[in-house]
């Protein structure tokens, strides 16, 4: 007779785990606890199916309650510490909000509030006018409009040209973030693109013909924000541009982009054009981004002709593009900042634009003289983010020394593995932390982190 092979381990039941773990895993909706098991019980029956030895049905509901927690904190973001030199670094959310951004956002999400009702009435309003009141103020604009990013600002302005035709310079048909193309989004809006002009040289008298004949109705203007051109290229004047395109009955949109409030120049960078500054030029719309060179949440800021941003706000589309009450109450408090002065103390990337070399050097030294091996360094760092592409400012910070590139490597992933992560740079074989990107207030935080990515690294070693 036979002898009968022992019964395969099998993970316990969904009733029996839940059983098990029913003193420690606190009030619960029913359903998340039952989806949650039997994650967790699949995942026992493929460690099973590996040839694994079976867990005991408490290790498997102390799993349990360490999945629920999970999902508790795991919508959490790590925080970074940016270390890069690039100060509106993309992969890392552009710009860090101010403070007043932050505490106005959580206000917004934290309760009800006047969204779409005037105060004043008890009826329905404008959709929370502070960002748009602190806009034309700000600009000299005859109102204004905020969407949630610049793309989508300009979707909905190159949409009142209807099925015209859009007049545009070839050495401004750009491609922006993810791959996004100027020529796509003149034609996915319905519009007729006519390029006038060469790559490099591009005249006012190249935009007459079209303007001329009423083939187009509109001419875009877009800032090549993430390159240069230099050598033999011509651009047209802007005002002379705007003239012309008057004379014909067409409208000018000038695209931005990034869209500085404070004067570049007097930080030691490029004269970036301001939205004021294009308006006074003669453009009817100007669009620029609210995350870049102003410094807050992620927001297409629009300003301009009164009768031209009524229709944009009119258009079908605007509601699809539409930020929420949170980005709205953040865009207004950081755009007040520059009404009250305070832009260069309150909102981070311009702090970080006026902070003197000498301040970042003492940063340095301070650090350099708490962990072994880091040196002080002079480096350059950059605006990020598709602003000012090309323009530097001096900066200081750290070099690691390290034996050879693997070990800057091993180095490098130590520190942006580690809690809080960092991030920095290889130069020379060395790791760089640029301090021009690191908060103050962050520096201990740095030391501490960098003391155990090296302590970690040499025990690997």
């Amino acid at each position: 007779m036979g002898v009968t092979a022992p019964a395969a381990p099998r993970p316990p039941s969904v009733e029996r785990l839940l059983a098990a773990a029913r003193s420690d895993v606190g009030e619960r909706e029913h359903l998340a606890l039952v989806a949650a098991a039997r994650d967790e019980i699949a995942a026992e029956r493929a460690r099973l199916a590996a040839g694994q030895r079976p867990r005991l049905i408490a290790a498997i509901a102390e799993a349990l309650i360490a999945r629920l927690a999970l999902f508790e904190s795991a919508s959490e973001p790590m925080p970074v510490v940016n270390a890069t030199g690039v100060l509106i670094h993309t992969n890392l959310g552009r710009a860090t909000w101010p403070r007043a951004a932050i505490r106005a956002a959580e206000a917004a999400a934290s309760g009800p509030l006047f969204l779409e009702l005037d105060p004043r009435t008890g009826r329905r309003g404008r959709r929370f006018p502070a960002a748009e009141e602190h806009l034309v103020a700000l600009t000299g604009s005859e109102d204004a409009l905020v969407t949630n990013n610049c793309a989508a600002a300009l979707v909905l302005a190159v949409g009142l040209a209807g099925r015209k035709g859009v007049v545009v310079g070839r050495g401004e048909l750009v491609e922006i973030g993810g791959g996004v193309r100027i020529p796509e989004i003149v034609r996915r809006a319905g519009a007729r693109l006519i390029e006038v002009g060469t790559t490099n040289r591009t005249r006012v008298a190249d935009y007459e013909a079209p303007l001329r004949d009423g083939t187009a109705t509109m001419v875009l203007r877009v800032h090549p924000s993430n390159f240069t051109q230099s050598g033999f290229t011509e651009a047209p004047d802007a005002a002379e541009l705007a003239a012309l395109a008057h004379a014909h009955g067409a409208v000018v949109v000038d695209d931005l982009g990034s869209g500085a409030l404070l004067d570049t120049a007097s930080f030691g960078l490029a004269h970036e054009s301001t939205p004021m500054e294009r308006l006074l030029a003669g453009a009817d719309l100007v669009l620029f981004s609210g995350d870049k060179l102003v410094g807050g949440p992620q927001a297409g800021l629009v300003v301009g002709r009164a009768d031209l941003v009524a229709r944009l706000r009119k258009d079908p589309l605007a509601r699809a593009m539409r930020p929420d009450k949170t980005t709205l109450a953040a865009v207004a408090a950081t755009l007040g900042l520059y009404r009250a002065g305070v832009a260069t103390r309150e909102i981070p990337v311009w702090r970080m634009i006026a902070a003197s070399a000498e301040e970042l050097r003492a940063r340095a030294d301070a650090l350099a003289a708490q962990v072994s091996d880091a040196t002080t360094v002079a480096l350059l760092a950059t605006v990020g983010g598709g602003s000012l592409p090309g323009e530097t400012l001096p900066s200081f910070g750290l070099a690691l020394a390290e034996r050879s590139a693997a070990s800057a490597n091993r180095m490098l992933d130590a520190l942006r593995m580690g809690a809080p992560a960092v991030l920095g740079r290889i130069e020379g074989g060395r790791v760089i932390l640029d301090l021009r990107t690191v908060d103050p207030a962050a520096d201990q935080e740095l030391g501490r982190a960098i003391a155990a990515a090296m302590g970690a690294v040499g025990s690997a070693g």
